[in-house]
């Protein structure tokens, strides 16, 4: 597999002029974001799971997360694997008997699942290339990218991210 970096969920937000949700990965060891436009389902059982709150009843990771564990599945890590006409893909990387499993998952319903089992969350570093976001500080204090050939990239990361309308989930950075 390519080289890996490990990543955290920052946050998930909400693009508010078309409510769509987005889950922003952090790299651990930098400050590279990877934002991953998600479905309300998936953003809604991240954030259940990241901010402790448990529903009375187990949605549909809560039961993929059971089901797993109950067959003596483990799930090592999850990885985002490539980035395709502007689609992300994942693998969810488990063990059972001593066997390796490789199961094809959208990002979105592996990290549901990483977080519900406290595996690994990694990012393929061409993915992070590809959709990664380095931001600076610039003399007006505003967020730059560090590589210019993706000023407009940045640009509409930035356009929506000024638009975001969901709290920090108490993993990342406070807002002022």
């Amino acid at each position: 597999m390519a080289d890996l970096v490990e990543m955290t969920v920052d946050s998930i937000r909400v693009h508010m002029p078309t409510g769509q949700h987005v889950v922003i990965l952090k790299e651990k060891t930098a400050d590279r974001y990877l934002p991953i436009w998600i479905g309300i389902n998936e953003a809604n059982a991240i954030a259940l799971k990241i901010t402790g709150i448990t529903p009375e009843r187990p949605i549909t990771h809560d039961l993929l997360a059971n089901l797993l564990s109950a067959v003596d599945v483990t799930v090592d890590r999850i990885v985002v694997t490539s980035l395709s006409n502007e689609v992300f893909y994942a693998r969810i990387l488990a063990n059972v008997d001593g066997r390796r499993l490789e199961i094809d998952s959208r990002p979105s319903d592996a990290i549901a699942v990483a977080v519900r089992v406290g595996a690994g969350i990694y990012v393929a570093d061409e993915v992070l290339d590809k959709a990664g976001v380095l931001p600076e500080n610039d003399k007006d204090g505003q967020l730059t990218e560090a590589d210019p050939e993706s000023d407009e990239r940045l640009a509409k990361i930035r356009d929506w991210v000024n638009t975001l309308n969901l709290p920090d989930l108490g993993t990342g950075a406070s807002e002022s």
